[in-house]
């Protein structure tokens, strides 16, 4: 199987992270998160995340597009 595929994603651990303006992504659990980002309260494969997000992130704009 070539490296990045989708099977190999599923055997990895992955966490939701969040920013500043409330956007969600994933990311490896065992990479350092990137600056501007934090944990949310999900972790797992990364359809299990992918799941946790499309149930969360009901509005995709900007916090403070949101806000105004």
């Amino acid at each position: 199987m070539a490296a990045g595929s989708h099977e190999d994603m599923e055997d990895l651990l992955y966490e939701v992270v969040v920013n500043d303006d409330e956007q969600y992504s994933i990311w490896r659990a065992d990479r350092e998160l990137p600056l501007g980002w934090r944990r949310a309260a999900m972790s797992g494969t990364s359809s299990e995340c992918l799941r946790y997000i499309e149930e969360v992130w009901t509005d995709m704009r900007p916090r403070a597009v949101r806000n105004t």
